[in-house]
């Protein structure tokens, strides 16, 4: 088998929208992203702390829909090995010289992965502005930085493996009383709590891309925002804390349905020897460390997802399904 490309990180997600006015409204006035560049069809969108080109990009379209998720690989060299790796999977993989691809970014591999995603991998992406002292730039939740990506699969033990063989470690996982019992998984390259985590519903889906603030008074002034203008629906759940990563959060609703989560807080991975914790699935505060209920939608909704020549990817029924599970104030079973 073919190396495994390098991964650095998670770099940006490409979400189709129905409304690109709606949406700039949503993530630039109030979530607070900068602007690198917008036409009539696109926008793209950048955190204060971010050096890179853009770390989410909304195309407009007919469907609300992920196009793709994107990591950063170490070297151009990786690109290949992407490339190779992909392909000895037997799935379908798509090459993009420099300036075919998203624009800022350079030669690019695209991929259906074992798990129904639509993913990039890329190593060269044109760097922007230094805005991390910007503050008269700052607006809304003041978003920092791109955080990690969060998809919905009926299988998480094959995600768990596949992100395994890409060399990810796993920082948290919720699992059930057997054995091969996984619920969930949080798994990471760059040595935050996760670059991409996986929750058990049916897919392949995206549940929410995660986007950090540095401090939880931007989570909760987001919250103050949306209810000061009466757009307080935008708002699904939260703000609590979240018993895995210890995150403090905010999970809210674009005007086309797709999840975003403010989120800071969480911890340092890096060492080698760090261990996996493992939650229980019947602890009631894997979720919301404060006992919180999980509402139903935040189980059941999310975005779908697109494969490589933009066509709605069929949804598979998931088995194991964490929300059955009745415990506590997760009791929704």
């Amino acid at each position: 088998m073919s190396p495994a490309p390098d991964v650095v990180r998670s770099a940006y997600a490409q979400l189709t929208v129905t409304d690109l006015v709606a949406s700039r409204w949503f993530w630039v006035d109030m979530l607070g992203f900068h602007v690198q560049y917008e036409d009539a069809t696109h926008l793209y969108l950048r955190g204060t702390d971010e050096l890179t080109h853009h770390s989410l990009v909304l195309r407009q379209a007919d469907v609300a829909a992920l196009e793709h998720i994107a990591y950063r690989l170490r070297t151009p060299e990786d690109v290949d090995k992407a490339a190779a790796f992909f392909t000895e999977l037997g799935r379908p993989v798509r090459r993009f010289p420099a300036g075919d691809g998203t624009r800022g970014v350079g030669e690019a591999v695209r991929v259906l992965d074992p798990l129904g995603f639509p993913v990039e991998f890329f190593h060269h992406i044109e760097r922007g502005q230094r805005l991390i002292q910007r503050y008269d730039l700052r607006r809304g939740a003041e978003i920092a930085r791109l955080d990690h990506f969060n998809i919905c699969t009926p299988d998480i033990p094959a995600a768990y493996a596949h992100y395994t063989s890409l060399g990810f470690g796993c920082s948290e996982t919720i699992e059930g009383d057997d054995e091969h019992e996984l619920y969930a998984a949080w798994m990471y390259r760059k040595q935050t709590v996760h670059d991409v985590a996986f929750t058990g519903g049916d897919g392949p889906r995206l549940h929410h891309i995660g986007v950090a603030t540095h401090e939880s008074h931007q989570v909760l002034r987001a919250a103050d925002l949306f209810g000061s203008l009466h757009k307080e629906h935008h708002i699904e759940r939260g703000p609590g804390r979240h018993g895995v990563s210890n995150a403090f959060y905010l999970y809210l609703r674009d005007p086309d349905g797709h999840r975003v989560e403010i989120y800071t807080s969480d911890y340092y991975t890096g060492d080698p020897d760090h261990e996996t914790y493992r939650w229980n699935v019947h602890d009631d505060r894997r979720r919301d460390f404060w006992g919180n209920a999980v509402i139903p939608s935040w189980y059941k909704e999310a975005t779908p997802v697109l494969d490589l020549n933009g066509t709605l990817q069929p949804v598979t029924r998931t088995v194991l399904d964490e929300s059955t599970v009745a415990v506590g104030a997760d009791g929704l079973g």
